[in-house]
């Protein structure tokens, strides 16, 4: 049997701090609308969405505060770059968001901007509930005790 490929994405963006930041409960993928010069500055991979956010407003699911650079070669048909982006969900999903952004302290976080297999450009977002600073270090002790007994055990294995 034929070993599985691996999904060959191309991340435009990356939002590193939401794990650290955040306890992400769910996670989905939505689709993004895009204007073309925003398409080709997204392939270029200077786009942030560490201090984004989406929120449903009006039954519609939307991408706040993400930057996208100007294109430079796009010099009539630019677009915004701070402009709201509609993200394109099924409505059952929306209300699935909608009734996880309900509960107290819940908030939709972008996790991730890529381009799928197919050349799309899609946005994972996370249903996310804020960490303390003790939940920070439990996190941070963790990661370093596994780090470490890799270590160990590499070396002694």
């Amino acid at each position: 049997m034929a070993p599985k490929k691996e999904p060959k994405q191309k991340i435009a963006a990356e939002n590193r701090k939401a794990r650290h930041n955040y306890f992400i409960e769910e996670e989905l993928e939505v689709g993004i609308m895009l204007e073309g010069s925003e398409v080709k500055a997204l392939r270029e991979g200077r786009a942030q969405i560490a201090e984004s956010y989406a929120n449903v407003e009006g039954g519609e699911l939307w991408l706040i505060n993400g930057y996208i650079p100007a294109y430079d070669k796009a010099k009539t048909f630019g677009h915004d770059e701070r402009r709201r982006r509609k993200l394109l969900a099924k409505k059952a999903e929306i209300a699935k968001l909608w009734q996880g952004i309900g509960r107290e302290g819940a908030t939709l976080v972008p996790l991730k901007l890529y381009f799928n297999e197919k050349g799309v450009a899609k946005l994972s977002i996370g249903i996310a509930r804020g960490k303390k600073m003790a939940d920070k270090r439990e996190t941070e002790k963790a990661r370093d005790w596994a780090r470490d007994k890799a270590r160990l055990l590499r070396d002694r294995g």
